[in-house]
């Protein structure tokens, strides 16, 4: 199950970069324009940017690790990108929870004992 976790979280994390890089071209756009608050967009895109990334590296990590302890910053790191990333980037940091939860809370699986 930590597999699978790792694995999910590796999949969401790659789809917030995307999501934060349109996050930030949205927030350049809206600077090049001088629209109200375009440094909001810019700061929530920088945000999603290194919470994707962070999620990316969690995840791998989680996939070979027999802890709880990745799966645990996992959730972390989703939750703060969820709220640090912006709307789009916060789709995919449920995704990331997700995984995070199933790499937290699933069981190794157990190698037999001969006797």
């Amino acid at each position: 199950m930590k597999k699978a976790g790792g694995i999910i979280a590796l999949i969401a994390g790659i789809f917030a970069v995307l999501a934060a890089l349109v996050t930030l071209f949205i927030g350049g756009v809206a600077t090049a324009v001088e629209a109200d608050q375009a440094d909001v967009a810019v700061g929530l895109g920088w945000g999603g940017i290194v919470f994707s990334f962070l999620t990316i590296a969690l995840g791998a990590v989680a996939i070979g690790s027999t802890s709880r302890w990745p799966g645990i910053l996992l959730i972390v790191c989703a939750i703060a990108g969820a709220i640090l990333g912006g709307t789009l980037v916060a789709v995919f940091m449920c995704l990331a929870l997700i995984g995070g939860l199933i790499a937290a809370l699933g069981k190794s699986p157990q190698k037999e004992v001969a006797q």
